[in-house]
C-alpha cells in the first residue's frame, strides 16, 4: 500500500513538473538549465552592446538574489509552492533581461 502511494505521488510530481509555466507557456526546464540560459542572455547582451553596464549589473544582482533564495528554499528540499515561486521569479527575470535588451539603450563601446 505504501509503495503504491509513493508511486502515485512520484507520478503526480513528475506530471506537475511537465506542465507549462503559466507566465511563459514554455515547457518546463530544470533549474540549472534556466539559470544557464539567463546567464547566457545577460552575457550575450553585454557582448552585443544591447545591455549597458548598469543594466547588466542590476540583472546580475537580481540573479544572485534569486540564487540565494533558491539555496535557502532547497535546504529542506523544494516544496511545490517553493518550486512554483522560483519558476515565477525565473520567468520574471528572464522577461526583464529580454525587455532590457530591447529597450534601445546601447552600451558605449571603448
Amino acid at each position: 500500500m505504501q509503495k503504491s502511494l509513493l508511486a502515485i505521488a512520484a507520478t503526480a510530481t513528475l506530471a506537475l513538473g511537465m506542465l507549462p509555466s503559466t507566465a511563459s507557456a514554455a515547457p518546463w526546464q530544470n533549474m540549472n538549465a534556466r539559470k544557464n540560459q539567463i546567464e547566457r542572455q545577460i552575457d550575450q547582451g553585454v557582448r552585443t552592446g544591447r545591455l549597458t553596464r548598469q543594466e547588466a549589473s542590476g540583472l546580475r544582482g537580481q540573479f544572485a538574489s534569486l540564487m540565494r533564495l533558491e539555496r535557502d528554499y532547497s535546504r529542506g528540499g523544494l516544496s511545490i509552492r517553493e518550486r512554483s515561486d522560483l519558476d515565477r521569479r525565473y520567468d520574471a527575470l528572464s522577461a526583464r533581461v529580454r525587455a532590457e535588451s530591447r529597450d534601445r539603450q546601447v552600451a558605449r563601446r571603448r
